[in-house]
Order: structure tokens, then sequence, then C-alpha cells
């Protein structure tokens, strides 16, 4: 599309200006039901997945998203809820693992009881224009995934243009993501507005032609004034159809306990 940094800065700009019909609380109330609160730690621990669990309960978040190994506890954690078992897997976060060994990480996960996968795409392969094998790798993994949630991992802070997120999202939905997702939060750039706006004009063009599309920004999101400019973008894009926990995730840890404060 040709997208200019300046022309997404300046838009981006525009829609956070105009005013939005909920009042902060609302907001922060809201999203709160959206978080898929999340520890992606080395040093993470069973008692850690389990306060965490009882965190989500508490706070009524959407998903409490780990490490595969943690799969199960979390699942029997989160049983007789509607919270959802959501795990990083396939090579995360770097994705540089064959097919075949991302594929066996990923059917594991989902025998222990993930309801939802998060992947990466190959950074490298799409950097050096392999564009196949990324989408080969998304439509194998969704294959996989079944019913499963894929929520698509971009990487968008390694992308070096809005044409370059642009056509990742794409590659990521042709293939079969039910979400596209920013950021893994494991780079020096994790979510930024512009390239969350893109993603939101994609999924906003596949929405025409009837295909509907989740959308999750994740890294470094950790403040209620650094959250309600994704929540504004999306109601102005897409409207409020995607308010709700099948179509709008946010991937945060420390956000969770501002906006349950925020809420009250």
């Amino acid at each position: 599309m040709n997208w200019k940094n300046e022309d997404v800065r300046q838009e981006v700009a525009k829609l956070l200006s105009e005013p939005v019909p909920f009042s902060t609380k609302e907001m922060c109330a809201k999203m709160l039901s959206l978080i898929d609160l999340t520890t992606l730690d080395g040093t993470d621990t069973f008692e850690r997945v389990d306060k965490l669990c009882q965190k989500a309960k508490d706070y009524g978040t959407a998903a409490v998203c780990v490490y595969p190994f943690y799969a199960s506890r979390v699942k029997q954690n989160l049983k007789g809820t509607d919270i959802r078992t959501a795990c990083v897997a396939g090579g995360f976060p770097a994705s540089q693992l064959p097919l075949k060994t991302k594929l066996f990480e990923i059917e594991q996960t989902l025998k222990d009881g993930a309801d939802e996968i998060d992947m990466v795409i190959s950074q490298g392969a799409f950097l050096e224009g392999d564009y196949k094998r990324v989408g080969d790798e998304v439509r194998a993994i969704k294959e996989l995934c079944g019913e499963a949630h894929l929520k698509v991992i971009l990487e968008t802070g390694n992308l070096p243009t809005p044409d370059d997120v642009e056509k990742a999202s794409c590659l990521a939905i042709d293939n079969g993501a039910d979400f596209i997702k920013t950021s893994t939060g494991k780079t020096a750039v994790s979510a930024t507005t512009e390239a969350f706006y893109v993603m939101l004009r994609v999924i906003e063009r596949y929405a025409a032609q009837g295909r509907v599309v989740g959308i999750k920004p994740a890294g470094g999101i950790s403040t209620v004034e650094g959250a309600i400019p994704y929540f504004v973008l999306v109601y102005r894009i897409l409207g409020e159809k995607w308010m709700n926990p099948n179509l709008f995730r946010i991937g945060a840890s420390r956000l969770a306990d501002a906006l349950y404060t925020a809420s009250r």
C-alpha cells in the first residue's frame, strides 16, 4: 500500500485526539476483561503460575498465558471458569526451529490443555523475502491447532516498514490466523500504536470481505495511560463488535493491577 511513516503517525494522532463515549473507569473495566494475564520468565515456578491463575480469577481476565511446561497446571487451576489457557509455543520467542519441531511442541502443548497457541512468524524467512515459508508454517500450525485459537505474533518491532507490517499481517490471516499479535515482549521495540494501526486497517479490509480476525497488542504495555490508545484505536477503526475477548486481547502482566485499581 506504500504506507508512509509520517502519514501513519498523523492518522494515529488524529484518531486518538477524538473523544470516545467511555469514561476512563469504563475503559479500564473493559480492558481488564480482555487481558491475557502473562508470565514468560525463565524464573517462572509453579507457585508463580498458581498465583497468576488466582489473580486471573479474581480479576476476571480473558486468559492466562504461560510457557508450555505450565499448560496442564494452568488448565487445572482454571477448571470451572471461562478463563482460557494460552501458551506460547513453536519455538517462542525467536521461532528459529525446524517446522517439525515446532509442530511437535505445539501438539504436546495442546494435549496438555492449551486452548490457545501464540506462535511467532519466522522473522528471518520474512526478512529474506521467503514469504512462502512464513505462510506455509502458519498454515501447518493452524491445521494442527484445529478449533484451538491461533494467535500469530508478527514481532512488529523487527519489521522495518509499515508495508512489512501489512505484508506480515496478510500472510498470517491468509494462512489461518485467528488473531494477529504485535510482539513477544522480548525485543528492544515491542508494541507501538503505529504498527497496531496498520494491523487494524488490514483487519478492517478483511472484515469487509467477510473474514473476521482478532487482534492483540502485547509487549511493554504496563500502564493505564499506555493501554488506552490501543483500546481507542480498536474502537475507532473496528467498532464495538471487536470489544470482546473473542476478537480483542491485550497481552500484559503488570497492567492488570493498574486496570483493576482504576476500574474500582
